[in-house]
């Protein structure tokens, strides 16, 4: 379990930490919400707060206000009122909450602006909002971006929308939201507004260790943002340790440059930060050349089954239904299926069957509906029992039992982990599901495929893996199939592999190449005119 500095106790799992989920609610620590009411109250005497929650920005609005000597009048909105008065050390008094008024903030008309705004935004996922909802919050998006979001968006984004709609000219923003706001698919959109119509002033990330939410996980990014005209750059930070007041020192300082044992902030190009990522570390100018994965290599997601119960079975199952083997392939599921090392074998598969692990998945897709076996037929019925051809992924496929096809990729990568994204040659010749992303050489001719899983492994490519990645608590990282495709490889470590990228598509040993006769005569000349990188 994490705990808040304040003392409420956050529930790891069960219905306890559903119901957090549910409404988006995790505190925010007094060492976060100083430094963030300290730069956004700078000049004024008032915060608005979109969602209230335990109070952690009012009563800092207060040390605030003692600190510097001014009154502070505090407004907000809350959904949940039993959130402003529960919790050891949590709740707030009567008085602190006048101002605030028990309504859904995206419902809630205003007839005024706000000169500092401060606020955890609730993190509820897309998939949790009712359709007439959900509905109305893109309308509602759509009406100030000019266009609409993806519709992945969290309801976080909305509400940063719509306070920024409300700060009056020249006041402050500070809000704190997961990663996915400045990594998401909806992401490009929503920052070239922004980026338009307001001052990004500032952001600042956290290590790993230095999480303000520990035990979530959720990567968490402050931004700082003023409704003045753009600027040029950015001032980044990155704080190094939990809890420090160098994160308040800085804010209330309005943003220096700074490097120390706690925080380390620069100066970054907008135009930079925004086509990187505020999440992200600046890019280096490269010194040598790189080239996208997804010219020499296609990227699909694995397969979905729909159900993994039913489709995905281990030999001793398909014995106990009397099922025929030949209907099935050879599949892996999951990445902790295969943990470690770059290969995957037969023998590993077979090591999984022996302990009862699922490695067969039922693949009617090339037999007749009128051959299939009695026992197969019987074994639908079972599927049609539990209700599976309506489940909202099968009923998409016709018919319903049809699983949709993956040619064996060449390697398997594991997109999900902290220490584990790796490329692993599919030497068993598996289909993965959504455990894995699947990959292929756009050209096979020549190529060396132990040497580019090496290329592929390569600390200097995996490392490139932040610059395309999401990322979540504890340094863990997603990759999704089209952001894979951007990783950049440097060309040096397809050298030093004995590799070569050839015109557009193919990657080719550079011992095939020396084969030919012509290099003799110039080879350097005829990799030149072949296009080799």
């Amino acid at each position: 379990m994490a705990r808040s500095p304040a003392g409420a106790v956050l529930p790891s799992s069960g219905p306890a930490r559903e119901q957090l989920r549910q409404k988006g609610q995790f505190w925010t620590p007094d060492w976060v919400a100083d430094g963030m009411v300290a730069w956004a109250m700078r000049e004024q005497d008032h915060l608005f707060d979109p969602a209230v929650g335990g109070g952690a920005f009012f009563r800092a609005a207060y040390r605030e206000a003692a600190r510097t000597g001014r009154r502070v009048s505090l407004h907000g909105t809350e959904i949940d009122p039993a959130a402003m008065h529960s919790g050891p050390g949590l709740g707030l008094p009567a008085a602190d909450v006048s101002g605030v008024r028990i309504a859904d903030f995206m419902e809630a008309a205003f007839q005024r602006r706000f000169g500092a705004i401060a606020a955890n935004p609730p993190y509820v996922r897309h998939h949790r909002f009712p359709p007439d909802y959900k509905a109305r919050l893109h309308a509602f998006a759509t009406r100030h971006l000019g266009s609409d979001l993806d519709g992945r968006a969290g309801l976080h984004v909305f509400f940063l929308i719509k306070a920024l709609s409300l700060l009056e000219e020249g006041g402050r923003l500070a809000f704190i939201v997961p990663a996915d706001t400045c990594e998401g698919h909806f992401a490009p959109t929503l920052w070239r507004w922004i980026g338009r119509n307001y001052r990004i002033e500032g952001a600042a990330t956290f290590t790993p260790d230095a999480s303000p939410f520990p035990g979530v996980d959720t990567n968490a990014i402050i931004f700082l943002i003023s409704r003045r005209p753009p600027g040029a750059t950015v001032r980044w930070a990155r704080i190094l340790r939990a809890g420090t007041r160098q994160l308040h020192q800085w804010m209330a300082d309005d943003l220096p440059l700074l490097e120390n044992a706690e925080i380390v902030v620069r100066d970054r190009s907008l135009e930079e930060a925004l086509a990187t990522g505020l999440t992200r570390e600046p890019v280096q100018e490269a010194a040598d050349e790189t080239i996208p994965l997804g010219t020499l290599f296609r990227v699909m997601r694995g397969i979905a089954t729909g159900d993994n119960s039913f489709f995905f079975l281990n030999s001793s199952q398909i014995r106990s239904l009397g099922l025929p083997m030949n209907l099935f392939v050879r599949a892996i599921g999951r990445t902790r299926d295969h943990p470690r090392g770059s290969v995957l074998r037969a023998s590993d598969l077979d090591a999984l069957d022996a302990i009862g692990r699922p490695t067969y998945l039922l693949s009617l897709d090339r037999v007749r509906d009128d051959d299939l076996p009695d026992a197969v037929r019987s074994y639908l019925r079972i599927g049609e029992e539990k209700g599976l051809p309506i489940r909202p992924l099968i009923a998409q496929r016709k018919p319903w039992f049809k699983m949709e096809r993956r040619e064996p990729p060449q390697w398997l990568f594991a997109y999900l982990g902290r220490r584990s994204c790796r490329f692993i040659r599919n030497e068993a010749g598996a289909v993965p599901l959504t455990g894995f992303l699947c990959v292929y050489a756009r050209s096979a001719a020549s190529l060396d495929e132990r040497a580019a899983t090496l290329a592929l492994n390569d600390p200097r490519t995996l490392g490139n893996l932040a610059r395309v990645a999401k990322s979540y608590g504890g340094g863990a990282l997603k990759v999704e199939p089209r952001n894979l495709e951007q990783l950049p490889i440097p060309c040096v470590v397809l050298r030093d592999h004995g590799l070569a990228a050839v015109g557009q598509r193919s990657l080719v040993s550079l011992r095939s190449l020396a084969r030919h006769d012509e290099l003799g005569s110039g080879p350097i000349n005829l990799l030149q005119r072949r296009g080799v990188v």
